[in-house]
């Protein structure tokens, strides 16, 4: 398969050219034996290399190639990670004030594209799945009644997967939001590999943005922005207001090369770590989207249930297994193709010495919806106390930063609203520090 970015930076590292233009290292030195391969195609905006916001070679062909398998009309390399994607691309498809219907478990990224341009969240609140204490998928019954109830709004924001793994039906929602006239858009942050799988999650959308550092080989940062119906002139300078206008090069060729290699070898590792998945699911008390429980999985995402999720994982770190993260009672293993067979034997027999510790923890209630005092970008710019306090005296007070559990990073508080009681009871049910200072707004 062909890699065209990372051929023309291969080309000119080859060359021995001096190189009197950045980066400082000129190709040649970066102080640490692990960076040093990097240096040589560590490269700036030359004749031939192209610019990631310029229509040209080699971005024309590399992104294009990853657009047609995707199933998009273009396809928009990014450096920023899937956060620089939801900004780049509410701020495709909003004007400033517009009113968007947005998934409350949205990423805290989304929260910030709020505030940032101007816009005005209406919440599409989650289903709760009170045998599993996750929030299950959006339902196109949900998105149409909201729709209804609120005709000026164009934009809807969802997030497919979600940390768990678990998937809405995304062609079903954008077709009731395109009978509104509207546009939907996705944060598929997760969901980069589910395309090699066979499968279609993004199907129907207008814009989605996919991480692909977080499931595919590529570098940290590296994501992608997939669209219809827009000019990919308006994608590639709205993407420069987001984005570093120094790019790394490096990064960019990593998700050429990605690419590649996962249509030449990674979907037959990636079906493999599906099918280890599945059998850890069947060993140990886990997430499943058995049929009677009316929700898709990510098959290669593995949520196991435990009694307390951080002892569980502190457990796994004293055997030298860092999960992606835990909660009260889940922790939450990302698989991919470059899980060996061996490392995933090596994690069976870790769970297997934990077994007294699975099962399902106490209740979970679903995360409450806060009163919202300020607009999300009054509360961003907002004055502050002068000192910041424990979160568990802060009952009644507006929220001027993010209260938000990382990972996942979904905000229980956003900036804008109150804490209350509520919230602070919730906050200290799933294991969050309420002695934690937070910021709050100095008046409203």
């Amino acid at each position: 398969m062909p890699t065209p970015l990372y051929d023309v930076l291969r080309d000119y590292a080859g060359r021995g050219s001096l190189r009197f233009h950045m980066p400082g290292h000129k190709g040649t030195f970066l102080p640490a034996p692990e960076l040093a391969g990097l240096a040589p195609i560590d490269i700036t905006e030359l004749p031939g290399t192209g610019d990631l916001y310029e229509a040209g070679e080699p971005f024309d062909s590399a992104q294009r190639l990853w657009a047609d398998l995707f199933g998009f009309d273009c396809c928009q390399f990014l450096t920023g990670g899937s956060t620089m994607g939801i900004h780049t691309g509410l701020a495709l498809c909003c004007r400033p004030r517009d009113r968007v219907l947005m998934d409350r478990g949205c990423h805290r990224a989304a929260f910030n594209a709020l505030a940032l341009l101007d816009l005005e969240p209406v919440w599409l609140e989650r289903p709760w799945l009170r045998e599993e204490n996750i929030p299950g998928p959006i339902s196109p019954e949900d998105v149409e009644k909201a729709l209804e109830r609120c005709p000026d709004i164009k934009t809807v924001c969802i997030t497919s997967p979600t940390y768990a793994g678990t998937l809405s039906n995304v062609g079903a929602i954008s077709r009731v939001i395109h009978a509104h006239g509207g546009k939907l858009f996705v944060d598929g942050a997760h969901g980069a590999h589910l395309t090699f799988l066979g499968l279609a999650p993004f199907w129907g959308a207008d814009v989605v943005t996919v991480s692909a550092h977080k499931t595919l080989p590529a570098m940290g940062q590296a994501a992608l922005l997939f669209f219809d119906g827009f000019e990919l002139d308006q994608a590639r300078q709205t993407a420069s207001v987001f984005g570093t206008s120094s790019p790394s090069y490096p990064i960019l060729a990593s998700i050429d090369l990605a690419r590649q290699w996962m249509e030449e070898t990674g979907v037959w590792g990636y079906q493999r770590t599906a099918v280890r998945v599945a059998e850890l699911r069947q060993r140990f008390p886990s997430l499943t989207d058995r049929p009677y429980h009316g929700f898709s999985l990510d098959p290669t995402r593995f949520v196991l249930k435990v009694k307390d999720g951080p002892a569980f994982a502190k457990a796994l770190r004293e055997r030298g297994i860092y999960p992606e993260m835990e909660d009260g009672g889940h922790v939450v293993f990302i698989c991919t193709a470059q899980d060996s067979d061996e490392d995933l034997y090596r994690l069976e027999r870790a769970l297997e010495e934990l077994r007294d510790q699975m099962g399902d923890c106490p209740p979970i209630p679903a995360p409450p919806i806060p009163e919202r005092v300020l607009s999300p970008s009054q509360a961003l710019f907002a004055p502050v106390r002068k000192w910041p306090r424990p979160l568990k005296d802060c009952e009644g007070e507006i929220a001027a930063c993010q209260i938000a559990p990382y990972p996942p990073g979904v905000p229980v508080v956003a900036p804008g609203e109150r804490i209350g009681k509520k919230e602070l009871a919730y906050l200290e049910k799933i294991g969050y520090n309420t002695l934690s200072e937070v910021r709050i707004v100095s008046e409203a």
